[in-house]
C-alpha cells in the first residue's frame, strides 16, 4: 500500500527510471519532470538497472538485523509460562525479568490471545457460536436474587441498620429466555424454580416470542432438577420445541443468558439503591424495554436485539 502523499507509485517510478536508463535523460531533468528530488530519481534509476521493473515495488521497512530483540530463550520461556500458568504480561515480566510491554509484544508476536478470550479451564481460545436465525435456539436460565426489605437494605440504611431491617426478605427467581441469534430477552419474576413453574414460564415465553414473529425451535438449559423432569419434557413436546441440556459443569455453554443476567444485575438490580423490592420490580419493565429496543449490544456489533428480528413492532420507538 502506497502512502497517500507519495509522489510516485510503482508505475510512476518505472516511467522515471525508463526516462533515465532507456531514453538517456539527465537525472536532474527527470527529477524536475516527475517532481521528486535528484537523489530519489537516482535511487529508482539505479534499482531499475539492477532489478528491472520488479524493483519498482515497495520493500519492507523491517531491518535486516535487530540486535535489541529479546533473545529466543526468553521468548520461549514467556510462551511456556503463559501456557502452563495462564498469567498476564505483568506477572510474566516479573518472572522473566523483562518489561511488561516486552512480554505483551511477545504474546502478540506469537498470536496468543488475551486471557479474557480464553477458556479458564483449558487455556484454549473461546470458540463463539451464533445461530443463523431467530428462534433456532433459545437459552433459558434462572437467576436467584435476594429481595429488598421495606425501607431498604444495607445500601440505603448502612450495614448495621440494614442487618436489623430484614423483614420481608427471601428470594425472587428471575426466569429468562434469551434468543441466541438476536439476544432478544423475556424475563419473569417468579416465586420459585420448581418444575411446574419452569414449564409455565416456557409456555408464556414461547407465546411472547411468537408474538414477536419468532418460532422457538430449541431450548437450551442447564441440568437443574426442574429441567430434567417429565413436566419440562412434556411441555417442550406439546409446544413442538426440542429440549437441549448443557454438559455438566460447563455453564459457559449457556453463556449468553448467563451474561445477560450479569448485565441485568449491573444495570438494573444493583444500579442504584432501592427502598423496597416493589420499587425495584417497578423499574424492571422499562429497563428490559431499553435492553431489547434501544441498548447497543457489543456481542452483535453494536446493534440492538430488536433490530435483528425482521419487522418486530416497536423497534423504532
Amino acid at each position: 500500500m502506497f502512502h497517500r502523499n507519495a509522489p510516485l507509485t510503482a508505475t510512476g517510478r518505472l516511467r522515471l527510471a525508463r526516462c533515465v536508463v532507456d531514453d538517456g535523460w539527465p537525472l536532474r531533468r527527470a527529477a524536475e519532470r516527475f517532481q521528486v528530488s535528484h537523489t530519489t530519481a537516482a535511487r529508482w534509476a539505479d534499482r531499475y538497472r539492477r532489478l528491472g521493473a520488479a524493483g519498482m515495488q515497495d520493500r519492507s521497512s523491517r531491518p535486516h538485523r535487530q540486535p535489541g530483540r529479546t533473545p529466543a530463550a526468553i521468548e520461549e520461556r514467556v510462551v511456556r509460562l503463559r501456557r502452563e500458568h495462564r498469567i498476564g504480561p505483568v506477572r510474566l515480566a516479573a518472572r522473566c525479568n523483562i518489561a511488561a510491554s516486552t512480554a505483551h509484544r511477545i504474546l502478540r508476536r506469537r498470536h496468543l490471545p488475551a486471557l479474557a478470550a480464553t477458556d479458564r479451564a483449558t487455556g484454549e481460545p473461546v470458540r463463539r457460536f451464533e445461530r443463523s436465525r431467530p428462534g433456532e435456539l433459545v437459552h433459558i436460565d434462572v437467576k436467584k436474587l435476594g429481595r429488598i426489605p421495606n425501607g431498604g437494605g444495607h445500601k440505603v440504611l448502612g450495614r448495621a441498620a440494614g442487618r436489623a431491617n430484614r423483614q420481608g426478605g427471601g428470594y425472587t427467581y428471575l426466569h429468562t429466555a434469551l434468543d441466541d441469534h438476536s439476544r432478544l430477552a423475556y424475563t419473569e419474576d417468579l416465586p420459585d424454580e420448581k418444575a411446574a413453574t419452569c414449564a409455565g414460564f416456557l409456555q408464556r415465553a414461547a407465546a411472547w416470542f411468537a408474538a414477536c414473529g419468532i418460532t422457538v425451535e430449541r431450548v437450551l438449559t442447564d441440568n437443574a432438577w426442574a429441567y430434567t423432569k417429565n413436566t419440562w419434557r412434556d411441555t417442550c413436546r406439546d409446544l413442538g420445541i426440542s429440549p437441549r441440556w448443557t454438559r455438566p459443569w460447563r455453564p459457559q455453554t449457556n453463556g449468553k443468558v448467563e451474561r445477560f443476567h450479569r448485565t441485568l444485575l449491573d444495570e438494573w438490580a444493583y444500579h442504584r439503591p432501592y427502598t423496597s423490592d416493589a420499587e425495584r420490580q417497578a423499574a424492571f419493565p422499562d429497563w428490559l424495554d431499553w435492553y431489547n429496543y434501544h441498548r447497543p449490544h457489543t456481542g452483535i456489533s453494536g446493534q440492538t436485539p430488536a433490530s435483528r428480528v425482521t419487522n418486530l413492532s416497536g423497534q423504532h420507538i
